[in-house]
């Protein structure tokens, strides 16, 4: 994949040949910080970290100033001044980024029938059907970024091909403030030097594996022979990545009235206490409860999440939301759980506590997403069995120790609503 700093940016010329381009991937550029700094401007070019000012906090998002520190998303606050103490700051602004956000997918929905959201601040547009009207790649994608630059002040960078897996690669590649077209006949040359992580779907923990038999580049899986990758990773797994080395995605752009007619498009729970509760360990586990539920229905519907979104009420009524966008959609109820508590660590001491909610939303067809083997599949593996003796047995038959220990609510694990 491309480095987060940019440092390796490629970016394509005016005159390369678009005509087998027919899917963009739009990327707002570091979008929580840069839409921060819309209303700072004497911070631009300065290392700028969005989080909450104390050390138990984690890093919502970093401007590419302070990722060359080897800052990033997720990170515990206190680390990240460590390796940038010379870092800025910044309360991050939810109702913010939900507007703009809003402001740029309007643009998009504008420009192509054809945009299939993958989370706040990105997504693919299809444009095989407005050469005619709008021209190609190379006119349509830097209209859109100069568009979107003018009205909401937000950066994009665009990455165009053939195939959604090719066009999301070019984009992370055109980081920060580029564009790159990479034609069918450059695919190929484009994709084999690149290390393995660059495969949709691989973490950390796979490419070691990958690694250790080998593979380091995407050329390195292309040349491996398929029978050889499903002995060693399984039929499906195989497939996949002798797919993706070469390029090959047959999934289109599924526009929005597609996705909501195919599912729903959230999933969430949320429980109000009879009593205010001030107690951390108390609020986290409600959380593993509220997740687990979250993640149970996430697969009874065979589909994947990729934002989770914390609410909580205080006593005083005034609610809060807090979401983050993974980098791959899961319905892995560790995934969801860890994240909320991410959410809810990142908020620093707060008030009694009235409600607490869980809410996993941008879901996808699990089918469809073809994603790899990863850290959590051996997690997801057991919940799924847990699934199914649930099933025979009853929801009490297994449960996380956390969960057996805390006395029983009444069930209102039904769909939220507005409450």
């Amino acid at each position: 994949m491309s480095k987060q700093d940019g440092s390796d940016r490629l970016v394509s010329g005016p005159d390369v040949d678009d005509t087998t381009a027919t899917i963009l991937h739009v990327d707002l550029d570091a979008f929580f910080a840069s839409a921060s700094l819309l209303s700072r401007p004497d911070l631009v070019g300065l290392p700028v970290v969005i989080g909450h000012d104390s050390t138990r906090s984690v890093v919502t998002a970093a401007t590419y100033e302070a990722r060359r520190y080897g800052v990033h998303s997720a990170m515990p606050m206190g680390r990240a001044l460590r390796l940038c103490p010379s870092a800025v700051i910044l309360e991050p602004d939810f109702s913010l980024y939900q507007r703009l956000s809003k402001q740029v997918m309007a643009i998009l929905d504008d420009v192509s029938p054809d945009v299939e959201r993958l989370g706040i601040d990105e997504a693919f547009v299809g444009i095989a059907g407005l050469r005619r009207l709008s021209g190609g790649a190379n006119r349509i994608g830097p209209a859109l970024r100069a568009r979107i630059r003018a009205e909401t002040g937000l950066v994009a960078s665009v990455g165009a091909a053939g195939t959604k897996y090719v066009a999301k690669l070019a984009s992370s590649r055109a980081k920060p403030d580029g564009m790159l077209v990479v034609p069918d006949d450059a695919v190929v040359g484009f994709l084999h030097p690149q290390p393995v992580s660059a495969l949709w779907g691989v973490g950390p923990k796979q490419q070691e594996r990958l690694e250790r038999y080998g593979l380091n580049t995407v050329g390195d899986v292309a040349r491996t022979p398929p029978e050889r990758l499903a002995a060693w990773f399984g039929p499906a797994t195989g497939a996949h990545l002798a797919a993706l080395a070469w390029g090959r995605d047959s999934r289109t752009v599924q526009e929005r009235a597609e996705q909501e007619r195919g599912h729903e498009q959230s999933f969430g729970h949320n429980h109000t206490f009879h009593h205010d509760i001030t107690d951390r360990a108390e609020q986290q586990g409600e959380i593993l409860r509220l997740a687990t539920g979250v993640g149970r229905r996430l697969r009874d519907a065979g589909v994947q999440a990729r934002t989770v979104t914390l609410t909580v009420r205080f006593h005083d009524f005034r609610t809060i939301t807090r979401s983050r966008t993974l980098p791959e959609p899961t319905d892995v109820t560790r995934v969801l759980v860890e994240t909320a508590w991410s959410l809810l660590e990142a908020l620093g001491p707060i008030p009694p506590v009235r409600l607490l909610g869980v809410r996993a939303s941008g879901v996808q067809d699990a089918a469809d997403l073809g994603l790899l083997w990863d850290d959590t599949a051996t997690w997801g593996s057991a919940e799924r069995a847990m699934d199914a003796v649930h099933d025979r047995f009853g929801a009490a038959a297994v449960a996380p120790a956390s969960m057996l220990r805390r006395e029983r609510k009444r069930a209102d694990l039904g769909p939220s609503g507005g409450d």
